[in-house]
């Protein structure tokens, strides 16, 4: 059995879990509304304040989708409660972020500013701290689409190895390589 499918999703007072015939689980709380297709397989049981999740075989398949949707779920609850948040911060002589509204504009080094449109579902704000690197940072509370969204950003300019410089992730620790002169 597995481990994490096992364990029920506690729900919180406030937050309503109800799940259709399609197997479309939706989940209510204070700070909105999300909504997840669950694979036919998996039987969903929602009582007494709590989740749970069974599988009907012992097959590869079933065992992955088994502890996927537990943890799906849990994200869900704890999006609708709390809401996440992810930061990304820019390293660079020059590196710039304004915001406005849902529409970044970032000065990474090319020869030209990126326009970048955040979804409408997370707030975006940027802030520049005088010495500090530029934080850019994402609010919502669909934890994929925060990590989608973050992914993208960061894949626009990846902090490189040698000097550590571009679009990184907060506490994200980048391991420097020796340059050329060290290799002799």
């Amino acid at each position: 059995m597995s481990r994490i499918g096992k364990q029920p999703v506690i729900v919180p007072g406030g937050v309503t879990v109800t799940v259709t015939k399609e197997n479309v689980m939706t989940v209510k709380g204070p700070k909105g509304e999300l909504k997840q297709t669950i694979d036919r397989d998996i039987i969903v049981e929602v009582k007494d304040g709590q989740v749970s999740f069974t599988r009907p075989t012992d097959q590869i398949r079933h065992r992955a989708m088994h502890g996927l949707y537990r943890s799906i779920t849990s994200n869900l609850v704890k999006g609708v409660t709390e809401g996440y948040v992810r930061k990304l911060e820019l390293i660079g002589v020059g590196f710039k972020a304004a915001s406005q509204g849902n529409v970044v504009d970032l000065a990474l080094g090319f020869s030209h500013n990126i326009i970048f449109e955040i979804p409408k579902e997370l707030k975006v704000s940027t802030a520049q701290e005088k010495g500090q690197n530029p934080i850019i940072t994402l609010e919502g509370i669909d934890k994929q689409l925060i990590g989608q969204v973050a992914a993208k950003l960061r894949g626009l300019r990846k902090p490189e190895p040698y000097k550590g410089k571009g679009v990184r992730y907060v506490g994200e620790v980048v391991r420097k390589k020796a340059g050329k002169a060290a290799g002799k």
